[in-house]
């Protein structure tokens, strides 16, 4: 029987990095997105491949239409199934009313809201029941603790209502969808000691930004059987940021 695979959308770095390493640790077959840093997507790969298991880099541009309803169909030519989805490509616009444009809102909305639908559609047509759909979210969709992040988190709360549409869509199916919503994660582009820092430890009830792992590991749960009867749902890894 062929292993099961998983789509992660930007996987060449970050937290999108260490779900796809993860996963493959679960026994998955991976397939990553990447959109310009190939470099980084084959360092992914080698690492996937490495651990045993196959891989696969795509280029591919989440907020654009055509790039996503190709995506889920050129991973089933590559390895024959879809088992999981995790859409973890987004943007994050800073700025409030006086600087934000409507190229901002429009690209946000093609990469964070519009491109996850599409992707999620077409992977719950190729997936069979036990398909997980897992969409990376923010804890920021529920809290709003700063401002300049409006923009980013209206998209991050209409993840939760998508997930909790399709979940009613694809229940009868065997198919799960849920939100993953990270606070504070140490990575290249949110660093634990970045100008940020400081303000986004004093709203947490634990003091400190998260590590990537924290959120593969949930994600690798909620990719496994022991997640099946858990649909619908939010679940934070955000160091309390919403208690």
């Amino acid at each position: 029987m062929s292993a099961p695979v998983a789509i992660v959308t930007g996987g060449s770095r970050g937290i999108g990095a260490a779900i796809a390493e993860k996963l493959a640790t679960d026994g998955f077959d991976i397939a990553i997105t990447y959109a310009r840093n190939a470099e980084a997507a084959r360092n992914i790969v080698s690492k996937i491949e490495a651990a045993g298991r196959k891989a696969l880099a795509v280029q591919s541009d989440s907020g654009n239409v055509t790039d996503n309803a190709a995506l889920v169909q050129k991973v089933v030519d590559k390895f024959g199934r879809l088992d999981a989805l995790v859409c973890n490509a987004g943007a994050y616009p800073y700025g409030g009313p006086d600087t934000i444009t409507t190229e901002d809102i429009s690209r946000t909305l093609d990469l964070n809201m519009r491109g996850v639908m599409v992707e999620s559609i077409h992977a719950a047509r190729a997936m069979q029941s036990g398909g997980r759909i897992i969409l990376i979210g923010s804890a920021f969709g529920e809290r709003v603790p700063m401002p300049g992040i409006s923009i980013y988190s209206a998209t991050k709360a209409g993840l939760v209502g998508f997930a909790k549409g399709l979940s009613r869509d694809l229940g009868p199916k065997g198919i799960t969808v849920n939100v993953v919503q990270p606070g504070p994660i140490d990575t290249e582009l949110n660093p634990a000691d970045g100008p940020a820092g400081d303000a986004l430890r004093s709203v947490l009830a634990i003091p400190k930004y998260g590590e990537v792992a924290d959120v593969a590991d949930l994600v690798s749960f909620l990719a496994s059987d022991r997640s099946s009867y858990i649909t619908g749902a939010a679940l934070s890894v955000d160091g309390g940021l919403t208690a």
